[in-house]
């Protein structure tokens, strides 16, 4: 068979399905929209735990190891200090407060500036606020940076302010295996539909499909339509999918922007990526082709010409 007639039958079969399922444009719209539904809740999900990372700036900046020196130790030997954190490879940047700032900031905040006024020395040490690379925001790491900082004779004390952040990617985590999960049992109810469906235009086509094997139709060439039917089935449902998704961040877009401007931010939400809408058409594809395959696969075979 010349790779022309192949081409032409290929097409012939996809035409034929796409005919079928216009001409019932109601059955079809709602299989497709159940479809849709499936595949837009864990690609709505998957985008919640998007936004949170980017809103949060992925807590890139938000570890803080705070150093804090013994009150003897003069400011000259705090700056060689600062200077030799600084060239760490896993510190990001390291500011240090002299004790007099510490003292000007908790006198200007602390609402206790006159009581601190009797106090003849200055009881603040110098402090060192060390921010580590992303790389390296770890709880391992942060324990080595924790570590390595309190061997100095000069600290007094370190405080590695990470517990929620911690937390927070925990939840993050959390979230993301509940995605795969979603996405899995999604995945197979979407499989289950289309195949439910393609089972039912068998059963309606039974007599064309024995009349075919009857001329010397194989069940390749009998399953060719139902696959193609399967594919734009989950093609249609992710690209349904896609336009609810689409029109759900239209819809959160200007109250979310509105809330971040409130706390004084500039936030906007994030849509699909275009990696994103590419894995969610070849997933919704592949799923309508998987599932048109196991129906037609099981019920094709038990359709033979009756002598």
């Amino acid at each position: 068979m010349s790779v022309g007639v192949a081409s032409g039958r290929h097409l012939q079969a996809l035409l034929g399905s796409l005919g079928r399922l216009a001409r019932s444009p109601l059955a079809s719209f709602l299989t497709l929209l159940v479809i849709a539904l499936a595949l837009a809740l864990p690609m709505s999900l998957r985008l919640f735990v998007t936004n949170a990372q980017a809103a949060t700036g992925n807590f890139a900046n938000a570890i803080d190891v705070s150093v804090y020196l013994k009150t003897d130790v003069p400011l000259a030997k705090a700056r060689q200090l600062a200077q030799a954190a600084q060239e760490r490879r896993d510190v990001a940047a390291v500011a240090l407060i002299p004790a007099d700032k510490g003292l000007e900031d908790f006198r200007a905040y602390s609402g206790f500036g006159d009581a601190l006024q009797a106090l003849k020395d200055n009881p603040l040490p110098h402090v060192l606020h060390v921010r580590p690379r992303a790389e390296a925001a770890s709880a391992a790491a942060l324990d080595s940076l924790r570590a390595y900082f309190a061997a100095w004779p000069e600290v007094d004390s370190v405080q590695v302010d990470s517990d929620w952040v911690m937390r927070f990617n925990a939840i993050l985590e959390v979230l993301r295996r509940l995605l795969l999960i979603a996405a899995a049992l999604l995945g197979i109810g979407v499989v289950a539909v289309i195949g439910n469906t393609v089972r039912l235009e068998i059963l309606a086509r039974r007599a064309e499909i024995e009349v075919t094997k009857l001329v010397g139709g194989s069940n390749a060439f009998v399953r060719r339509p139902f696959l193609y039917a399967g594919v734009l089935y989950g093609l249609g449902g992710a690209l349904l999918a896609w336009g609810i998704v689409a029109l759900a961040i239209a819809l959160l877009g200007e109250p979310v922007a509105t809330l971040a401007r409130l706390y004084g931010s500039r936030y906007v939400l994030y849509g699909p990526s275009p990696q994103d809408i590419g894995i969610l058409l070849g997933a919704g594809a592949l799923l309508g082709w998987l599932g048109a395959w196991i129906s037609a696969a099981r019920h094709l075979r038990s359709i033979e010409p009756r002598a």
